[in-house]
């Protein structure tokens, strides 16, 4: 069974091969997708246990980030090396991410040879995926070459089930060669273990990128940013955060009526590709407003701006009065709504947030408000702004709750520690992990 997936991932390689390589996403990196690495890109080994965290994109990286400092502490002297599969992720993990950790590579490609080349150079005791980043060759690789495999933050869609499991029945389950699941939530829990995962290797731990939210305090980085955007201290400002295709047009139409009785509000459009940035520029001019750039500092002083950076929209959100966050007036299944709950924000966001479940079910009624059109959203923002206390109170309460489901990093990590424990090199000295409050278990099950 596992003959016919390697064989069939060359040949998917082969067909796909055209289209990886000139994508804007994956189009760089091919020695490193192939598992090959020149002198200086992987740093020596050092005392501690080599730790592999790999994250699809650069909003999964960020989702791991709040492990580095736990897994510093746990494990003196451990390595701990990124892989992300696309450009923004690369580039983000090289310029936000590079001093917390000693690494940053393109995850190889899921083939027989990249993988163990990669494996192999890496040398991980512990390769951590995050979210549904089942890789079956990888994982192969990494259990076979004696390194633990963890999965965090798991989640696995309902409505793709019955895809998991014919995949799995066809070329044998990876799932047995990972030593902890370690899943969001009781529902993603049932769900790994109704696809074949080891009962007593799953546990519900929460989710890392809870742990990534809460708000520092605004600095001299937050204030350069403001001179950048073109905003002046104490004006009102209204983000649009990660928007899609076709979203900006209505909420365009949003902001030239909400204008009409706040004449001083500003908005900032952060698109979710900044390759779009041009497209944005030309519809807010068709809207008959004024627009600059982010990252030309806003020279024309636009009461639109567009932020056409990587990796500046969390102290950005710092900077807002209110926040509308995109892929949500589309079928994109939405994007973050905790990022700027956790930045005490009052978060606006749309109908379609099938991605984000159970983000919306912890934030509306504490912080978050669901529209089901434009309309409602300028209904609803024409009542907050004409209600400064109202804005503030729901902002610290989006801080509040989000500061409640805190945690799952150092959960995450205690769980590594008893993986690793289990490793030839490492000795046994990890404590029981510490149970997750409000989490019941399956039974059967520890909850960790």
């Amino acid at each position: 069974m596992r003959l016919l997936y390697v064989l069939a991932s060359y040949v998917l390689f082969a067909v796909l091969f055209p289209v990886l390589s000139l994508h804007r996403k994956t189009r760089h990196g091919l020695r490193q997708r192939l598992g090959f690495y020149a002198e200086g890109e992987l740093p020596a080994r050092g005392p501690g246990p080599t730790i592999w965290m790999h994250g699809a994109s650069a909003g999964d990286l960020l989702a791991l980030s709040p492990m580095f400092g736990p897994l510093r502490a746990r494990f003196p002297g451990c390595r701990i090396v990124l892989s992300t599969m696309t450009n923004s992720g690369y580039m983000m993990g090289r310029e936000r991410l590079a001093k917390q950790v000693d690494g940053v590579v393109y995850a190889p490609y899921d083939l027989w040879g990249a993988t163990r080349r990669a494996v192999r150079a890496i040398a991980p005791d512990l390769l951590v995926l995050e979210y549904t980043e089942i890789w079956p060759n990888l994982i192969r690789a990494a259990s076979r070459a004696g390194g633990r495999v963890v999965l965090t933050n798991g989640r696995f869609s309902p409505a793709h089930q019955g895809k998991y499991r014919l995949l799995f029945g066809l070329i044998g389950n990876p799932l047995r060669d990972m030593e902890l699941f370690l899943m969001r939530g009781e529902d993603e829990a049932e769900r790994v273990l109704g696809l074949g995962a080891p009962g007593e290797r799953v546990f519900v731990t929460g989710n890392t990128k809870f742990d990534a939210l809460a708000a520092a305090d605004v600095g001299q980085e937050d204030e350069a940013l403001r001179s950048a955007l073109g905003l002046r201290e104490g004006e009102r400002v209204w983000i649009a955060g990660s928007t899609h295709e076709g979203e900006e047009e209505h909420l365009l139409e949003v902001y030239r009526r909400l204008r009409e009785a706040h004449p001083e509000l500003r908005l900032v459009i952060a698109p979710r590709y900044i390759e779009r940035a041009g497209r944005i520029v030309g519809l807010v001019k068709e809207a008959g407003l004024s627009v600059g750039l982010r990252s030309k500092g806003n020279e024309e002083g636009g009461q639109v701006v567009v932020l056409d950076t990587i990796g500046e929209l969390s102290r950005a959100y710092r900077l807002a009065t209110l926040v509308f966050v995109g892929g949500s007036f589309t079928t994109r299944g939405g994007q973050n709504i905790l990022e700027p709950a956790g930045q005490g924000k009052p978060v606006l966001f749309g109908p379609h947030m099938e991605n984000f479940r159970d983000s919306v079910q912890v934030l509306v009624g504490r912080g978050g408000i669901q529209v089901k059109d434009g309309e409602q959203l300028y209904r609803v923002m024409t009542e907050l702004l004409a209600k400064p206390e109202t804005v503030g109170s729901l902002g610290e309460l989006a801080r509040a709750t989000v500061r409640q489901i805190s945690g799952a990093s150092q959960r995450n990590v205690e769980h590594m520690a008893s993986a690793l424990a289990k490793s030839a090199h490492n000795p046994p000295t990890a404590p029981n992990p510490p149970t997750v409050p409000n989490h019941p278990s399956p039974s059967g099950r520890g909850t960790g």
